[in-house]
């Protein structure tokens, strides 16, 4: 009987150092489950995900990315997603909220990511077969109700350029239109058309449904 082991790490530095390792170990299994491309953001991290995800030429090797909404809210992310299944990777997007943001490898090793801190996240890392059987069966069936990328992107709502984006932050924000305008560097006028035409992209019929409908598309304010 294999020793199980658990053990935290703060921040993405240290999850590399001591657990770095692990996500070239997969041999016939990785997911990876994550709010956004931010939660893994370490560059080596990001490298090491980005190297298995790809990695599906071997036989019987699976690799799934399951992500929220907010994850498409830009262009890059997008075009990295798209990448990513282009190289035989499954991936899909969840209107459900994910309990845990998660790495699994060959149902025998699981890295959950805590929460933001000052000092930088907190991961924990597993062995314990309980944890990882019960956490993979929880991924397993928020993936079955997921959708499909391409899928999802034919169907989704208004996607929001940066302009658009910056102006959902400014009526976030609460600033008057005059406030807002000199903020942003626009005159009034253009300001307000720029909202005009936003509350037109998201089908609102007042600023505050705007910031409704926002975030029921998954887009951050």
């Amino acid at each position: 009987m294999r020793k199980e082991q658990v053990f935290s790490v703060r921040g993405d530095a240290e999850l590399i150092t001591r657990a770095g390792h692990l996500f070239a170990s997969a041999q016939t299994e990785f997911l990876c489950g994550a709010r956004d491309l931010k939660t893994w953001s370490q560059p080596q991290a990001r490298e090491a995900i980005r190297n298995r995800m790809r990695a599906t030429d071997s036989s019987g090797f699976t690799s799934r990315k399951l992500l929220s909404p907010v994850a498409l809210a830009d262009e890059e992310a997008r075009a990295h997603l798209q990448m990513v299944q282009s190289k035989g990777a499954s991936v899909r997007i969840s209107s459900a909220p994910m309990p845990h943001e998660t790495i699994l490898i060959d149902r025998r090793v699981m890295i959950l990511a805590g929460r933001h801190t000052p000092a930088g996240r907190e991961y924990t890392v597993t062995t314990s077969q309980t944890l990882v059987d019960g956490v993979h069966s929880l991924f397993q069936a928020i993936w079955d109700t997921a959708t499909d990328l391409n899928t999802y992107l034919r169907s989704s709502g208004p996607h929001l350029d940066t302009d658009g984006r910056v102006i959902l932050q400014s009526l976030a924000s609460g600033l008057t239109d005059a406030s807002a305008a000199r903020q942003l560097g626009i005159s009034l006028r253009t300001y307000r058309r720029r909202v005009a035409d936003l509350m037109a992209k998201l089908e609102a019929d007042s600023r505050f449904q705007a910031g409704l409908r926002a975030g029921e598309l998954g887009i951050p304010r």
